[in-house]
């Protein structure tokens, strides 16, 4: 549902830096909605799972009912934006240790594989075969990628933003650059 013509995007708001994506996002012309309980998410169009600690916001999306709702909201073909620890809720398998997942995405990923809190980088990778710049916190990497997921972008010839059918996720922070194309990504996928 469209508010005052613009796409209405959920921002998963229950833990992690989720406002720097509802800036991004707003400048390029969506409607944000906070998203703190399930049922906020009708009328969403698309929805943004971003960064945080993956294990307290595992038990948080279990413990509101997201744990369904997010499955069923990637079942009926709305984009969904994964950054960061969205990528690890998302992914089919997790390691370093193993938890629990939504498996909705066909990918393995190891957690804080690009190091602890001090180790954070940025670094210069391609996405969609040019210069894009990366901001890495205690990032996960993914490890192994299905048949069916493409990868969009790279560093240092390792995958870094992967997509399958209406699920874009990155294993660094795309709303801490300049550069708005993972998110343009995202907001052309309303239209797949």
């Amino acid at each position: 549902m469209k508010e005052n013509g613009k796409p209405a995007i959920g921002l998963l708001a229950l833990q992690g830096a989720f406002h720097a994506h509802g800036e991004v996002l707003a400048r390029l012309g969506a409607e944000i909605r906070e998203v703190r309980l399930p049922r906020e998410l009708n009328g969403a169009e698309g929805l943004v799972l971003p960064g945080g600690e993956s294990t307290t916001l595992l038990r948080l999306i279990e413990e509101y009912g997201f744990d369904k709702t997010i499955p069923l909201f990637a079942s009926e073909g709305k984009p969904i934006l994964a950054t960061c620890m969205g990528l690890i809720l998302l992914a089919r398998e997790v390691t370093n240790p193993a938890q629990r997942s939504l498996g909705l995405l066909d990918v393995a990923v190891e957690r804080n594989a690009y190091g602890r809190q001090v180790d954070s980088f940025e670094a210069e990778g391609e996405v969609l075969g040019r210069p894009f710049p990366m901001v890495f916190i205690r990032a996960p990497r993914i490890l192994d990628v299905g048949k069916n997921v493409e990868v969009l972008g790279t560093l240092r010839g390792e995958p870094v933003l992967v997509r399958q059918r209406n699920i874009l996720a990155a294993a660094f922070h795309p709303e801490l650059t300049m550069d708005p194309a993972v998110h343009e990504i995202f907001l052309s996928l309303l239209s797949s």
